[in-house]
């Protein structure tokens, strides 16, 4: 079969043997899989011998499991998860659980098919509603991240939201995602980008920008340093900042005296937790989160162009068609 590899500083497809099921487990034909920030930044720095691909949607082609999911069935999928017993799983951080940063699909999401073992199928394994279109399906897994962020600045699916402001800075695929996620928490949502293209198109979504205005919590999802400034200028006295993304130039950081005297809180959020998952997927199967015509399609043999448009900003998000 066919799989995607990043090696000697470029993406090559090979042909590798199909994974077997010889536990309890699922062989998943993949149909596409999203190109995530993470990917990018893994071959923005060469990294090699890494897992590409994990926004997966697919189709169950083999199954050997105690869970209700069968052969046939349309699936979107998380490719990490925790033990649920450890001091880490005990106190929420699901995301620092050895157990989660080691488990993973194989070999990874750009490849005809995937293996996932029991316990992907158990807590991240999701069937899709058919009225998705695959790429619409594929946002399961960047979805519960952004749920996850939401959840950690004190938000509640649960509980009315209403009274709160949010401002996303960065607007980007998973920018956009993050005031989606918000709006179907109740959260008023406002959006900043310097770019005035995804301003513009954040503007058609509904979510706008106030100048004049100050919010309670503000979500950094821009890849850059200088939106640290932008988030201090407009988070409330004693209000919360989520910090979504990582940076380049990682010693410009928060000013010491900004938090203190002013009382902010810095919280970070990375991946999410099995609830996540299953909280996206009910947001996305009912459509209280509409993902339709965010993505750009390519095929797995032009993967290497789909990053390439990614890094020069000619796509706003890429998926991979299997």
């Amino acid at each position: 079969m066919k799989n995607a590899i990043f090696k000697d500083g470029k993406i090559s497809i090979i042909e590798i043997k199909k994974p077997s099921l010889n536990s309890k487990g699922a062989i998943i034909k993949v149909l596409g899989c999203g190109l995530c920030g993470s990917d990018l930044v893994k071959i923005k720095h060469k990294k090699e011998n890494i897992i590409l691909g994990h926004e997966v949607v697919g189709i169950i082609e083999e199954i050997n499991s105690e869970t209700l999911l069968k052969k046939g069935d349309r699936v979107a999928l998380g490719h990490h998860y925790p033990c649920f017993s450890c001091n880490y799983c005990k106190n929420g951080s699901y995301s620092m659980c050895k157990t989660f940063k080691n488990s993973n699909i194989f070999p990874g999401g750009f490849s005809e098919y995937i293996r996932v073992d029991e316990n992907h199928l158990k807590y991240t394994v999701y069937k899709m509603n058919d009225r998705l279109e695959d790429d619409e399906a594929a946002f399961l897994e960047p979805l519960s991240c952004c749920i996850r962020a939401i959840e950690r600045a004190g938000f509640s699916y649960e509980k009315d939201n209403s009274n709160y402001c949010a401002l996303t800075i960065g607007l980007g695929s998973i920018g956009l995602l993050m005031l989606k996620g918000l709006r179907a928490f109740g959260v008023n949502a406002f959006g900043f980008d310097i770019s005035k293209e995804r301003s513009e198109l954040a503007e058609k979504e509904g979510f706008n920008f106030e100048e004049n205005k100050k919010y309670d919590v503000v979500f950094l999802t821009a890849g850059s340093s200088n939106a640290i400034q932008t988030a201090l200028k407009y988070v409330i006295d004693g209000g919360k900042i989520i910090v979504f993304s990582s940076v380049e130039d990682d010693f410009k950081g928060f000013a010491n005296n900004e938090i203190y005297y002013r009382e902010l809180s810095i919280i970070a959020s990375y991946s999410p937790g099995v609830k996540d998952i299953e909280l996206s997927c009910r947001l996305l199967n009912n459509g209280d989160v509409k993902v339709k015509n965010l993505s750009t399609k390519y095929k797995l043999k032009d993967l290497q162009k789909a990053v390439d448009d990614s890094f020069e900003n000619k796509v706003f998000k890429a998926y991979i068609e299997i």
